[in-house]
């Protein structure tokens, strides 16, 4: 499997990024945010970080990057797209996901472990995980609040968008940001472009912590 991994200035986890893919037995580039060449992936990751130092809003420079036009009309053609943190937000801005990313509810940076329930796992990326699964996934944002106005939050659900809320380690609601109904993770209404705040990428490992991020990541490689 080829996986294209997106650099924008600021970006600070294409190398964690890369680790786990390579980890699964991918192969991976990391491309530069000026190219115009996605280099014909199965997969495009749009890593976490702090694409142009979250100026204005956090990815609102980086969707007028060139690279992100290919994104989308690789998206439109069917072709798969993970945004991870800073890349969930990036796809929000480029209006690839609806809704958009606010400023933490308690306006602290936020970072450590944190477990997710898995509302849907009927789609390529949580294939390997079971619906109602607790997983312990690292979380680390300033602007992890999910907004989406009322009819928006209808249609996710319709859709059974919404794949993945906060909890605690018995599944029950524990909202670390103040997110709409604790929305950790989406997907468009094709189910091919995913995002999500939290950071499966740096938990490959049960040394750090948690390696449930492998389960997560596995479900592009079926």
């Amino acid at each position: 499997m080829k996986v294209t991994i997106l650099r924008f200035p600021g970006t600070n986890c294409e190398f964690d990024t890369e680790y786990a893919f390579q980890k699964l037995g991918c192969d991976t580039q990391i491309v530069w945010h000026k190219e115009h060449d996605l280099q014909s992936p199965d997969l495009v990751v749009v890593p976490g970080g702090f694409s142009y130092g979250d100026y204005l809003r956090s990815g609102s420079i980086a969707r007028f990057s060139p690279i992100m036009k290919e994104v989308g009309e690789f998206a439109d053609r069917g072709g798969k797209v993970l945004g991870i943190c800073n890349g969930f937000q990036i796809l929000t801005e480029s209006h690839l996901l609806p809704g958009a990313l606010k400023r933490n509810e308690n306006l602290h940076f936020i970072s450590k472990h944190h477990r997710l329930k898995v509302e849907n796992s009927d789609n390529t990326f949580l294939q390997k995980c079971e619906k109602g699964e607790v997983l312990n996934i690292p979380v680390a944002h300033a602007d992890g609040n999910y907004y989406i106005d009322e009819q928006g939050l209808k249609e996710l659900r319709e859709n059974d968008q919404i794949l993945l809320t906060y909890c605690d380690e018995n599944g029950n609601t524990l909202n670390p940001n103040g997110s709409v109904e604790a929305i950790a993770g989406i997907c468009n209404k094709n189910r091919n472009v995913f995002g999500l705040m939290p950071h499966p990428e740096r938990a490959m490992e049960e040394v750090l912590g948690s390696a449930d991020g492998i389960k997560m990541l596995e479900g592009f490689l079926a």
